[in-house]
């Protein structure tokens, strides 16, 4: 399968250190010993909010803000990058055209590419790009809810939900560049236009994303 895996940044900086790369980095490997060929999105996590928060000291303008925030998701692409090996292109990509031209047996590890753009956003864009059978967005949520379940103990997980019905969920989130909870709006109406099969699971297991791709997770599915 082609494969796009949307992995949060909390997953690999909740525990900074090589284990926890390596953890990640094992699971890519196995899916492309099955010849399975992977795109890869990283997000920033904790460096990207602790850059933010120290940049905001000097400035409040969202576009900067922004920067900052990209920079940190190359910082933790470059190092998974180190961790993959052989088996990954050796350069950090932010381009559909980076993609599109590199796509091969390697695999392909990204970061964010543009201020006001979610990793999610260039993970839906990558997805459509490369006409993939399946988008992963792993993170440190375990599905889709109806509202935040942090803030919300009434908050009802779903085990599927159409296009449509995601839409109208993710259309009530607000969106905070460098916070994007589950996944921004650009990012739900590009996978709804190109029918983008989407599943979400909690990543904080790496087994998961593995599970994901047999059919065996415990996330939500979206699809039409």
């Amino acid at each position: 399968m082609k494969i796009v895996v949307s992995l949060g940044g909390s997953l690999l900086t909740r525990e900074f250190t090589p284990q926890n790369f390596k953890k990640y980095a094992d699971v890519l490997k196995r899916l492309k010993r099955k010849n399975h060929k992977l795109v890869v999105v990283v997000g920033g996590g904790k460096i990207c909010r602790d850059y933010r928060d120290i940049a905001k000291e000097f400035t409040l303008d969202n576009v900067l803000l922004d920067w900052v925030g990209i920079q940190t998701t190359h910082l933790n692409a470059f190092v998974l990058i180190a961790a993959l090996g052989k088996n990954a292109h050796p350069m950090s990509l932010r381009t559909v055209e980076e993609v599109k031209r590199n796509f091969n047996d390697k695999i392909l590890v990204c970061g964010g590419n543009l201020p006001g753009c979610s990793t999610g956003y260039d993970a839906a864009l990558f997805a459509e790009a490369i006409k993939a059978d399946l988008l992963i967005k792993a993170s440190d949520v375990d599905g889709v809810y109806s509202t935040d379940p942090d803030l919300d103990p009434n908050a009802k997980k779903y085990d599927k939900l159409t296009h449509d019905e995601f839409l109208k969920i993710i259309e009530k989130n607000p969106q905070v560049p460098g916070e994007y909870r589950l996944f921004d709006l650009k990012a739900a109406r590009l996978i709804k236009k190109n029918k983008i099969k989407t599943i979400f699971v909690d990543g904080t297991d790496p087994e998961e994303i593995i599970r994901t791709v047999e059919g065996k997770h415990h996330g939500t599915v979206i699809e039409s």
